[in-house]
Order: C-alpha cells, then structure tokens, then sequence
C-alpha cells in the first residue's frame, strides 16, 4: 500500500507557526489563564475562575489541534495515544505557570520555561515516566513551533527607533563573548554541541539562543537540557547582586542598564533586574537585550550553515549547495520571514494587537518544550555530565561576559 510522502519536521513547525499567525491576525486569540497570587484563598478563587477555566479548555483544544495537524503531516497519525499524553503535559505546564504566578516568585523575574523542566524532572526522577505519555513528548516540534513564533517579535523597527548604540554595543559584545566561549570550551575538552550552545547561550540571550543552537545543529536534549539548567541557575544571584554592584559603582542609569541588559541570560530576570534600578536604566537594558535577541536569527542562519558545511559522516563526501540545503534548518527561514513580515510588511495596528497573543503562545509552546525535556532526562545526566566541565566553561564564560560587557557599556553610554 502506498504511503503519502511525509513532510519533514520544520516545514511542519513552519506550516502550524504561521497557521497560528495567520489566525491570530483574523482576530482568533487563544489566551493563556491568567493567575496572580500571595494567598491560597486568592488562588482558589483564580483557579475555580470560568474566565480561566475557558482559556485552558480553549488552548488545549488549540494545541491538539496543532499536535494531530503535524503527526497527520508526518504520516504516524494516532490521535488516541497522542491526546491522553498532551493532556498530562498540558497540566504539568499549567502547574509550572501557577507556581510562576505567585507573586514573590513573579517579583524575582524568574520565568515558567524553568518550572516546567523542573516538574519535569521531578516525574521522571522521582515517579517514573509512563509509556502512555511517550507519543505527546514531541519536544523538538514544539521548540521550533516557539522559535518561529519568537520571530513575531523581533521588530527591526523598534530596535533602530531606540537607538544604534544598543546595536553597537549588542554587535560587538556578541561577537567577542561567543568567540571566547566557544574558545573556552574547545580548551576544556568539551564536543562541539556543547561548544555552540553554551557559546551562544552565554553571548546571545541565554534559553532562547540555546533553543535556536541546538535546533540548527540538531543538538540533544540532554545537552540542551544541562545548558538551559546553568542559565536559569546563574541568572538567579545575577539578578539579584547586579543591580546592588551598579549602584556600589556609581554606574549611570544608561551604563548600569546596558551592562545589565548585555549579561543577564533571561528577558524576565533582566526586567527584574532593571527595574530595581528605575525607568531609565530599565529603558536601555530593554533595549540592549533586545537588540541582542534581534541578532538571534542572523547568528541561528551563520551557525546552521557552518554546521552543514562542516559536519562530518562516515563515507560522506564534501557538502554541495544541495546537501547544505537539505542539513539546513528551515525553521530558521520560517523564523526570519516571521520577523521580516512582522518588521516591515503588516500595518503597524495589526503588528500592536496581534504580537501578545503570539508572544503568549510562543511561550507556551517553549513551556510544553521544557516539560517534556524534563520528563526525559535524569538528574544524574545533569549534575553529573562530562565531571562538571560543560557547567565550569559556562560559569567562566559568564564572567568573562561581566567584565568585557561593563567595558563596552562604559565606552558607548557614558
């Protein structure tokens, strides 16, 4: 019997990102529940909300839809298998965010992506992973669902509106902290996986930059996994000491926020961290890791075709244009026509109503990500990978990032 050709996963991802996008701009706007709480009364009451309870039914639904829609286009369609697992990853995630949601850990800008591989992991550890789960754990679909909808917004627009400083500043910090890091780690004996996600995670934007590495490179999540753990972990004693050495240092608001924005790995946490600072320092450490987050694409595409050129198989000859094409990533180009389209196409009203349901839904689809590549790893394969190498090149990388970042802020805001 004759099989339909299967479609292969990043046009796939490409196809339901933009599928979203299209009917998030016809006005079709799932929304995450909303919670905010300090007290269990307070929570109770959100969680027993029918406005809420409307919203998980609905994004469920969404993303099933998503999930039968790309294993149809894959050819393993098993509807049955596939919704009971979802289901359970939908609530661990749902989990992640109500634990987000309580208002001292809100203040600490720490993000869901970091609770749902928490819980993740806690299951798989400590109460097993069941088999019946297994077919819903599509972790790289769902990661570069997310990375394509991250390209909704990156505008180039409000980057060059804000200023060329943070590009300049964001241009030559990224360059030369990846440059060492991925230095550092070749010096440490670490594989080439772990030398292209650390380095872009430490330069780049952290979970993001990592995400897109490991999906141009197709990386491992277990690697991946690790990496991810050492940003949040280091981003944490950042956020909360940073902003206290600015203002030992008598930084300015405009040098504080940039060395700030240049270091700290995560958007929340630097949001944290800028704050405790005021609105003006707030305002430049917005810009400078935005402007990194611009260059996300632009160092995904460099990566994924240096990795095509330069990955090596046995009884492989020398890559042609051809085979470049078919080891390339195309959920890259789904991420650059996203930003470009967002950037420079759609009205500017459309752009403002449409980007924070998509930025909702990306982040839902990184939790839904992170859950499951929780679900998948083991502690041991975390605390106690390559004898504490992966985990010294990043922590020596980030210092390095400190130091070298504060310079060039100096240099270009004082």
């Amino acid at each position: 019997m004759l099989q339909p050709k299967k479609i292969h996963e990043d046009w796939i991802a490409v196809i339901i990102a933009f599928l979203t996008i299209t009917l998030v701009v016809a006005g079709l706007k799932p929304a995450l529940p909303k919670y905010g709480w300090s007290s269990g009364t307070e929570l109770w009451n959100q969680l027993t909300n029918t406005a809420n309870l409307i919203h998980i039914g609905t994004l469920f639904l969404w993303v099933a839809g998503s999930l039968l829609l790309a294993r149809f286009l894959a050819g393993d369609f098993k509807p049955a298998a596939l919704l009971s697992g979802l289901l359970a990853i939908v609530l661990i995630s749902l989990l992640a965010q109500i634990i987000t949601a309580n208002k001292a850990i809100k203040d600490l800008g720490i993000e869901v992506v970091l609770f749902s591989l928490l819980l993740g992991l806690f299951i798989s550890n400590f109460i097993g992973l069941p088999q019946w789960l297994k077919p819903a754990l599509q972790t790289e679909l769902y990661i570069k669902i997310g990375l394509v909808l991250l390209g909704t917004n990156i505008i180039f627009g409000d980057i060059l509106q804000a200023g060329m400083l943070g590009i300049l500043q964001s241009v030559v910090v990224v360059f030369t902290v990846w440059y060492f890091s991925f230095w550092l780690c070749k010096m440490l004996g670490l594989d080439d996986e772990f030398r292209m996600m650390i380095s872009s995670a430490v330069s780049i934007c952290g979970v993001s930059a990592a995400i897109a590495t490991s999906g141009a490179i197709e990386g491992d999540n277990k690697k991946l996994s690790h990496v991810i753990s050492l940003v949040m972990i280091v981003a944490i004693p950042m956020m909360l000491f940073m902003p206290g050495i600015a203002v030992w240092a008598g930084m300015s608001p405009a040098v504080a926020g940039a060395w700030l924005g240049g270091t700290i790995d995560t958007s929340g946490a630097v949001v944290a961290a800028g704050t405790k600072l005021g609105d003006e320092a707030l305002k430049y450490a917005t810009i400078v890791k935005f402007s990194q987050n611009v260059l996300l694409g632009l160092a995904a595409f460099i990566i994924s075709l240096y990795w095509s050129y330069t990955k090596k198989k046995a009884n492989y000859e020398k890559p042609t244009a051809r085979t470049i094409w078919e080891r390339f990533p195309k959920f890259v180009l789904g991420f650059i026509v996203a930003s470009l389209l967002f950037s420079f196409v759609l009205p500017s009203p459309v752009v403002a109503a449409a980007k924070g349901s998509l930025k909702e839904i990306q982040t839902y689809w990184f939790a839904l990500a992170f859950t499951c590549i929780g679900l998948e790893t083991k502690f041991t394969d975390i605390f106690k990978v390559e004898n504490g190498r992966p985990a010294m090149a990043f922590i020596i990388a980030q210092l390095f990032n400190v130091f070298f970042t504060l310079i060039v802020a100096y240099l270009v805001f004082r």
